[in-house]
C-alpha cells in the first residue's frame, strides 16, 4: 500500500478545517486541474467531491465520495475514476504533541487500476503522494498562519 505521511506545525482541527472545504483540494491533490462541484454537507458521509484530472484530451472527470468520517480525525475516500476504476484514500489525523501528523494510504480499490496493482504502480502512488502530502501540510500553515 501506498502510504506517506508528514507532521504540521498545527492542531487537528486546523488540518480538518482544510480537509472539509472541497473547494481546496485542487489546491494539493496531484493532478485535480478543476473542482466542479462539492455536494452540500461535505465531508458528510456520502457527499462527494466532482474534480476534473488531467489536461485537454487527456482530461477525465471523476468523483470523490466519503466512505467513512470521523471529524477531525479520519477521512475515508472512494476517488471513481469511472472506466480506470476506483482508489480507496484515508486521511489519517493523530495528534503529535501540539502537531498533527497527517498519514495519507492510497491503493486501488476497483476495476483495472486494482486488477493491474504491482510494485510499480505503487512506486507512482508513492511519487503522487509524497508532494500532495507535502503540499496539504503547507496549505494548512498558510491558512493558519502560527
Amino acid at each position: 500500500m501506498a502510504v506517506v505521511n508528514a507532521v504540521v506545525e498545527r492542531s487537528p482541527e486546523q488540518v480538518w478545517d482544510v480537509l472539509a472545504d472541497g473547494h481546496a483540494y485542487s489546491d494539493w491533490v496531484v493532478g485535480t486541474t478543476e473542482i466542479r462541484a462539492v455536494d452540500d454537507g461535505w465531508p458528510a458521509l456520502g457527499t462527494a467531491i466532482h474534480y476534473t484530472v488531467g489536461w485537454g484530451p487527456l482530461a477525465l472527470r471523476g468523483r470523490t465520495t466519503v466512505r467513512q468520517v470521523e471529524p477531525g480525525h479520519l477521512l475515508g475516500l472512494e476517488a471513481d475514476a469511472g472506466m480506470l476504476g476506483s482508489a480507496r484514500i484515508v486521511i489519517e489525523l493523530s495528534e503529535w504533541g501540539e502537531d498533527t501528523v497527517i498519514v495519507i494510504d492510497e491503493h486501488p480499490l476497483r476495476g483495472p487500476a486494482y486488477w493491474l496493482h504491482s510494485a510499480v504502480s505503487e512506486v507512482l502512488l508513492l511519487v503522487r503522494g509524497r508532494p500532495m502530502v507535502t503540499a496539504l501540510a503547507k496549505l494548512v500553515e498558510r491558512r493558519h498562519p502560527a
